[in-house]
C-alpha cells in the first residue's frame, strides 16, 4: 500500500505551510518525504525556473508539456523510490494542478491534459489529495500581504485564477473518494486540525 498524499489549491491557499505542519505531526510515527511540483529534484527545479520566470511568455501547450516533463522526472527519481521504501510522501501539487491550471484555466481541455499526464506518470496517482479551497481574491491578497515575490502564474488575471478554482471544485466533485476538500479561509490551526483528521483517518484505514 503506497502512501502518496498530495496538496492542491489556488495561489496563496497555504499548501506549503500545511505540508510542513502535517510532516511535523507525522514525524514520530512515519518516515516522511516532503517535496513539491514543479521541482523536488535538480532537473525539475530547472524546469520550474523556466515555467515561473516572469519574463517568459509561453504557449499554453508548451507550458503543459513542461509541467508534465518535470512531473515525470520528479516521479521516477524521487517519489516512486520513496514510496517503494514505504515512506509517506507529501507533495505540494501533482496532476490535479495541471488539470485545473492548463486543462480548465488555459482552456486546453481536461481530457487532453489527462492524456499528456497519463503518459508521464503511468499508474502513479495520489492515494489521497487535500484540496485547500480558497477564493482567488483571498489567496492573491495573502501573497501580497506576505510580501512573497510574485511569479508568472501569480500575475495572471483574476478571471484566470477564478477558472483555476472552478477547475479544482469540479475535480473535487468528480473524484470525491480521493480529493478531500478543506476550507482554507480560516485560522491556520483550524485548517490544520481538519487536514490532520483527514490524513490520520486515511493512514489508519489504508489497509481496510
Amino acid at each position: 500500500m503506497t502512501l502518496f498524499i498530495t496538496f492542491e489549491g489556488p495561489e496563496g491557499s497555504g499548501k506549503t505551510t500545511m505540508i510542513q505542519m502535517i510532516a511535523e505531526a507525522l514525524k514520530d510515527t512515519h518516515e516522511v518525504v516532503v517535496t513539491r511540483e514543479p521541482g523536488g529534484i535538480p532537473i525539475s527545479e530547472k524546469i520550474r525556473d523556466i515555467l515561473l520566470a516572469n519574463d517568459n511568455e509561453m504557449d499554453a501547450r508548451t507550458e503543459a508539456l513542461l509541467f508534465a516533463a518535470a512531473r515525470r522526472q520528479h516521479l521516477v527519481e524521487k517519489v516512486v523510490p520513496a514510496l517503494k521504501e514505504g515512506k509517506v510522501v507529501l507533495c505540494d501539487r501533482f496532476i490535479d494542478s495541471s488539470l485545473a491550471y492548463q486543462g480548465y484555466a488555459r482552456g486546453l481541455g481536461v481530457e487532453s491534459i489527462m492524456q499528456i499526464n497519463q503518459f508521464a506518470i503511468g499508474d502513479w496517482m495520489p492515494d489521497l489529495t487535500i484540496y485547500l479551497k480558497l477564493a482567488p481574491e483571498a489567496g492573491l491578497k495573502r501573497i501580497q500581504d506576505n510580501d512573497r515575490t510574485s511569479n508568472r502564474l501569480d500575475k495572471e488575471t483574476l478571471a484566470f485564477h477564478k477558472d483555476v478554482v472552478s477547475g479544482y471544485n469540479e475535480l473535487s466533485e468528480n473524484y470525491p473518494e480521493r480529493i478531500k476538500l478543506v476550507d482554507a479561509d480560516r485560522e491556520i490551526e483550524d485548517v490544520f486540525k481538519d487536514t490532520y483528521h483527514i490524513v490520520e483517518k486515511y493512514l489508519n484505514h489504508r489497509g481496510d
